[in-house]
């Protein structure tokens, strides 16, 4: 059920240990109302420890090898563990890290003695006997001396290096949190409780599509993606004064604001993609799971995917639309975004001419600038966030590159740390983001968004990119859809886990190894993954296929008679040594070699019929002259964390 967790109603549980809550560096594996355009969102993170250094006290293990991207030190922007937040409608995941001092107002639960104060770099206060050694084994297995250098790990052969002022930033903002959570009398675990419950929970996918989570790398790793909505809900008088349009207090809210954020599978990189809230998309049957309520399949702007059934609705219509599994979702409202937007404390946007977003007929948010650089905070960032009129041509494809810029520049002062030095700062920002998220189950405490954010922190921001799915008008121009050819590159890249920003490592291509199993001998399974809830699936593919390889020599060919849904038809095999059979089948069929992926969990070939080969026998020619991309496309406007040099351009009409 929805909220069924909202403000405390949630059953009673259990005291968790510093084992339950898992402070150690493992991941968790405009609103106008009339239908027309709006989009933002992101944050940035660390990835799951593989093929790190065991603890200095673990027995010799065999070397594994190390994966791509992860690495045992912070990435490059260092500071504190770094809580990407949730702004407009979207930014990234709200994360709680160093320096959150005591519980709520209110102080400590009757009997219990106050937590102790925390700073950045030190912890002060006298903790209940017998809690000392749990918080250090929980919260800094070896701790730094004043001085920076490492201490001889105990049973180790030689002393680590020693620690940047970075990672010991970082190693503090951990002891802190520590504190908090597993805090000595209670009052953490009583705050930490608190927090868990200003969450709100929804269904994740009302959809009945088969999309299937993508097979791990050769390293065990996958992309995480997560879905960014912003909400033009009125439900609350704040909302209202907020958003205006009292008369709308009663209707659904819109999901005027959507953006999937894909973090690469060695967390090196990470894409965000914007789509405007008038494109006109197929939005699949849905069922409300609060009241059981069945919305059919229709064609309709994608914001008001929301009204049928709750953000799970519009995570189906995304997977439909891009063929991209969606990890988790997030969503925020007007309120949320002021009050996220104070407690960071500022974020630096740029306009190139004075801009007063409002005109006679009511148009604009009410946003007032001079030209250049300002910080803008509470609902003065809501303005931004949701202003057209006044940016470039008065739409969404505006709207979207002016929350973009404001998402990179939020992500830059995060990492920097430079909204991270005050205590009850970052005490404002954990109640603040709690308050304001709407989350699936699966991201429904503060232990796993605090997870996903270290995961975030990894990816550099110079790695980040931001785009705008393709797009043009729809005839007549009172809509848009997604740009034929283009927006399918951009989805196929993210599908694929490619960069949009084209700097992925290009490696050398090595000769193809040769096929080392007889056709004959060869156990390949086939399956049919043309399942679509909005085309339907192609029946009989898999047997069709099959049949195909069998008049080619694949005669143990076998097929699985599971439907499922892919977008591109792929060959997975689960070890090195497959791949010149992988090859080779792929050349029989006509399939790219792109569509040959090892697998780190196979355990044989199989062949996924996807929805790029619903007919025939042979795998469709692409067009002549066409190849393969390994970027965004020029249509997609693609905005770089780093550039600092961006700035909103305002329409003549909007300037003074």
């Amino acid at each position: 059920m929805r909220h069924s967790s909202a403000r405390g109603d949630g059953p009673q549980r259990r005291r968790p240990g510093a084992e339950d809550l898992g402070w150690d560096d493992s991941l968790y594996g405009n609103g106008n109302g009339d239908g027309r355009n709006g989009a933002p969102g992101s944050g940035a993170p660390r990835p799951a420890d593989q093929g790190g250094t065991p603890p200095p006290d673990a027995p010799d293990a065999p070397d594994a090898p190390v994966a791509p991207g992860v690495t045992g030190t912070p990435s490059a922007g260092g500071g504190a563990a770094v809580p990407p937040v949730i702004t407009g409608g979207v930014s990234g995941p709200p994360v709680i890290s160093g320096g959150v001092a005591g519980p709520a107002p209110g102080g400590a639960t009757a009997g219990r003695p106050p937590a102790p104060a925390v700073t950045g770099t030190a912890v002060t206060g006298t903790p209940a006997a017998g809690t000392a050694t749990a918080l250090k084994d929980a919260a800094d297995p070896g701790s730094s001396p004043a001085d920076g250098s490492e201490p001889e790990a105990k049973g180790s052969r030689r002393a680590r290096r020693p620690r940047s002022k970075a990672r010991r930033v970082l190693r503090w903002s951990a002891i802190t949190l520590a504190v908090l959570i597993v805090g000595t009398a209670g009052a953490g675990y009583w705050y930490y409780e608190h927090l868990n419950s200003n969450l709100r929970k929804d269904a994740l996918d009302l959809g009945s599509g088969g999309l299937e989570k993508p097979e791990p790398n050769a390293f065990g790793q996958t992309p995480l993606n997560i879905l960014l909505l912003g909400s033009d809900g009125r439900n609350s008088e704040k909302n209202i004064e907020l958003g205006g349009a009292r008369q709308d207090a009663d209707r659904k809210p819109l999901a005027d604001v959507q953006m999937l954020l894909h973090v690469s599978a060695d967390r090196s990189n990470m894409s965000v993609v914007s789509i405007p809230r008038d494109t006109r998309v197929p939005i699949p049957e849905c069922k409300d799971p609060d009241d059981g309520k069945v919305y059919p399949q229709t064609t309709a702007a994608i914001n008001t995917s929301l009204q049928h059934g709750g953000p799970g609705c519009t995570v189906a219509t995304w997977k439909e639309l891009t063929g991209i599994y969606i990890d988790h979702f997030m969503m925020v409202d007007f309120a949320g975004v002021v009050d996220m937007a104070d407690a960071i404390g500022g974020v630096p946007v740029c306009v190139d001419k004075n801009v007063y977003s409002h005109d006679k007929k009511g148009h604009g948010s009410g946003l007032k600038l001079t030209a250049g650089t300002h910080a803008v905070k509470g609902v003065q960032a809501l303005q931004w966030l949701r202003t057209r009129y006044g940016f470039e041509d008065n739409t969404d494809i505006g709207r979207a590159k002016a929350q973009h810029m404001y998402m990179n520049s939020m992500v830059r002062e995060l990492k920097a740390g430079t909204k991270l030095t005050d205590p009850m700062k970052l005490r404002d920002l954990a109640e603040a983001a709690t308050k304001a998220l709407t989350v699936d189950e699966g991201l429904g405490s503060v232990k796993k968004l605090y997870d996903l954010g270290g995961d975030l922190q990894r990816v550099p921001t110079e790695r980040i990119t931001m785009v705008t799915m393709p797009w043009q008008y729809a005839a007549g121009g009172e809509y848009v859809v997604p740009k034929p050819g283009d927006a399918e590159q951009t989805f196929s890249l993210v599908r694929n886990d490619t960069a949009l920003d084209g700097k992925d490592k290009k490696k050398k291509p090595a000769p193809d190894p040769q096929p080392t199993t007889a056709k004959d001998k060869l156990d390949v399974v086939v399956q049919n993954g043309t399942n679509s809830t909005v085309t339907g699936p192609v029946s009989g593919r898999a047997n069709v296929i099959a049949g195909r390889l069998a008049s080619l020599g694949y005669t143990s060919a076998a097929t699985d008679s599971r439907l499922t849904t892919q977008a591109d038809t792929t060959i997975t095999y689960p070890a090195k040594e497959g791949r010149g059979d992988a090859l080779a089948l792929a050349k029989a069929l006509g399939l790219p070699k792109d569509a040959v992926k090892e697998s780190g969990s196979a355990t044989r070939m199989r062949l996924v019929i996807g929805n790029d080969w619903r007919k025939g026998t042979s795998f469709p020619v692409p067009s002549e002259g066409k190849k393969e991309a390994d970027k965004a496309p020029d249509s997609a406007d693609a905005l770089n964390g780093e550039d600092k040099k961006a700035c909103m351009k305002v329409n003549p009409a909007y300037t003074f």
